[in-house]
C-alpha cells in the first residue's frame, strides 16, 4: 500500500529528476526507484555507500544481487506489484530501471522515472526486445 500511495503522487507531480538525485542532474532512473522505496518506509542500500541513494543502473543490480533478491530474467520468476526491472543497453529505455505494475498475458506493466515525459507508466512485451536482465523482488 505505501509503495501504491508513493508511486501515485510521484506520478501526478511528475517532478523533476534532480528531486529523486539529491539536486545532482544525471540520468535519474535509479534515483526514482531509490526514492521510492525510501519513501515506501523498503529502503535500499547502495553496496558501495551504505546510503539509499543507488545512482546507476549497475549498481542498482549490484545491491539487488546483494540483498539476495535479485532474479534473473531466464528464471521463470514471475513479477509482482512492487518488484524492480533492470534493463541491459538493447532495451527501448537503453540501459535502466523502473517499478513492475502487474505481469500478465506476456505483457509488462511498469512506472519509472527518466523515461519519455518524466516519470511514466509503460507497457512492453516480455520477450528478447524488452533486454530485460532480472528483477529484485520487493
Amino acid at each position: 500500500q505505501a509503495f501504491l500511495r508513493v508511486v501515485r503522487a510521484e506520478y501526478a507531480a511528475n517532478r523533476p529528476g534532480t528531486t529523486y538525485a539529491q539536486g545532482v542532474e544525471e540520468p535519474w532512473c535509479a534515483d526514482f526507484v531509490s526514492w521510492v522505496a525510501k519513501e515506501a518506509g523498503a529502503p535500499l542500500v547502495n553496496p558501495h555507500s551504505g546510503g539509499w541513494r543507488i545512482p546507476g543502473v549497475f549498481t542498482m543490480q549490484e545491491a539487488l544481487q546483494q540483498a539476495g533478491t535479485w532474479r534473473p530474467a531466464s528464471s521463470g520468476y514471475a513479477p509482482k506489484l512492487g518488484d524492480i526491472a533492470v534493463y541491459a543497453e538493447p532495451s527501448p529505455f537503453g540501459q535502466h530501471t523502473n517499478f513492475v505494475l502487474a505481469a500478465k498475458d506476456g505483457t509488462l506493466t511498469t512506472i519509472g522515472g527518466n523515461e519519455p515525459g518524466g516519470i511514466r507508466v509503460s507497457e512492453h512485451r516480455l520477450d528478447r526486445s524488452l533486454g530485460l536482465l532480472g528483477y529484485g523482488v520487493r
